[in-house]
């Protein structure tokens, strides 16, 4: 690191605009409901890895079902278990529905399950 850039980031460091970020980003980290097991990869590489290794197209709640579950099976957190059993509930609801009537759309079953369970996704997201 050259001098010049060593002062810059020392001032940074000390700067009030560093002290709004640390602090931004804390409430952020503290209103986070749930971690994933993803890491760095984003949901779409998540995806598409599992479509290529399963050959058929991964939804959105199985989707959610691979981020949040660790190596050995088990949900990451109570929370998340409780998520996935809210989801499984609402899929069996759902397909006992279309199984009965054949005008419901299973396209949009999943996004409907995820948007009442996990609620609407925020701006930003595809």
């Amino acid at each position: 690191m050259l001098r010049y850039q060593w002062e810059d980031a020392v001032k940074f460091w000390n700067s009030k605009k560093r002290e709004d970020c640390e602090r931004v980003g804390t409430s952020s980290k503290q209103k986070q409901k749930f971690t994933h097991t993803a890491g760095s990869k984003s949901l779409a590489c998540v995806a598409e890895a599992e479509e290529f290794l399963s050959g058929k197209k991964v939804r959105r709640l199985q989707l959610f079902d691979i981020t949040h579950r660790k190596k050995d099976g088990y949900p990451m957190t109570s929370e998340a278990e409780e998520i996935m059993d809210k989801l499984k509930d609402k899929k069996a609801e759902y397909e006992a529905i279309a199984s009965s009537d054949s005008s419901v759309n299973l396209e949009n079953i999943d996004n409907r399950i995820s948007t009442k369970v996990l609620g609407p996704e925020r701006y930003g997201r595809v």
